[in-house]
């Protein structure tokens, strides 16, 4: 584990880059923020409401020689809302081994970086990996803030469980991709949370729906501490239904799934719905077809009808093919 540096080895900002004492700004109060250890300091920012920053957060980057942003645009509002000045460093997925070369000379200097995403907690479906990954190799001390997380701020809202769960961040775009990822995911024995573009999330529901189950437990998490935050929760089956109806949301998504039901239905009750369904769909629209199964077996017409999304696809699908 490598060692922190100790309060002599903290740099002075104004001695260190020429600026004045570092400071910020809450609550209209001006505060000076103390001095940082040189090093990389791993900063998580808010995912929606500039209230939830922390003190140290705050501190942190205001007394950094520089923080290295995903996006520079996104992080400037951040620090001019509570009046910091550090300089900014734009740092993403297309930063390529010669800006950390760069980076880690700065802290073998004896600067101080702080590096944050655009929101949340850095590293998190976020590129600081490789950065990190280098300044430790390189012998550097590397200090987590911790602070906001989309994942976990959504699996506390989701009321499902949480005391074993995975992260899987965003599942591939293309849905044969993303059903052989499910496939995979099926069998973890713990909560799933995965990130989802708001465009690609009916079809991502119903995929999940064919592939997990329908019967699962899930919550679709919209816009989390913002204005509008909605957390939707239900079935994978009726979320898929609800979402194919009403069309894709607006907003940061995040998706949560429990585990499989121990009384969900077997495979052959699967089967016996997808025969019922594509004899319908043969001679019916999918809504027509889906009320005449619902009304047959009993089911609920909002997971009948998610199924029936599915099939039909699947055999849209096979006619391109």
């Amino acid at each position: 584990m490598t060692q922190r540096s100790d309060d002599s080895r903290r740099r002075s900002p104004d001695r260190a880059t020429g600026r004045g004492p570092a400071v910020y700004t809450a609550f209209g109060l001006a505060a000076e923020a103390e001095p940082l250890s040189p090093g990389l300091h791993v900063v998580a920012t808010p995912i929606g409401n500039l209230k939830d920053v922390t003190f140290r957060a705050l501190s942190t980057l205001a007394a950094a020689d520089a923080v290295l942003a995903e996006d520079t645009r996104v992080t400037r509002t951040l620090l001019a809302h509570y009046g910091i000045t550090t300089p900014l460093v734009a740092y993403h997925e297309h930063s390529g081994e010669g800006v950390r070369e760069r980076m880690i000379a700065r802290m073998k200097d004896g600067e101080a970086l702080a590096l944050v995403s655009d929101a949340g907690t850095p590293l998190v479906s976020d590129p600081g990996f490789k950065l990190v990954q280098a300044a430790i190799e390189a012998g550097l001390a590397v200090t987590p803030i911790p602070g906001p997380s989309a994942a976990i701020t959504a699996l506390v809202a989701a009321g499902l469980p949480t005391d074993r769960f995975f992260f899987e961040g965003f599942l591939p775009q293309k849905s044969g991709a993303r059903r052989n990822r499910l496939a995979l995911l099926a069998g973890v024995p713990g909560t799933l949370v995965l990130f989802e573009a708001p465009h690609r999330l009916p079809e991502m529901l119903a995929d999940a729906a064919e592939v997990l189950g329908g019967t699962r437990p899930a919550a679709v998490a919209r816009e989390l501490t913002k204005l509008f935050e909605t957390v939707r929760r239900g079935d994978l089956s009726a979320l898929a239904a609800e979402y194919a109806a009403s069309g894709p949301p607006k907003g940061e998504v995040v998706v949560v799934i429990g585990t499989a039901p121990e009384d969900a239905p077997g495979p052959e009750h699967d089967a016996d719905l997808d025969a019922r369904l594509e004899a319908a769909l043969a001679r019916h629209s999918i809504k027509d077809a889906a009320s005449l199964v619902a009304d047959e077996t009993g089911l609920k017409r909002r997971e009948v009808y998610a199924r029936a999304l599915v099939l039909a696809r699947r055999a849209d699908d096979a006619g391109e093919a």
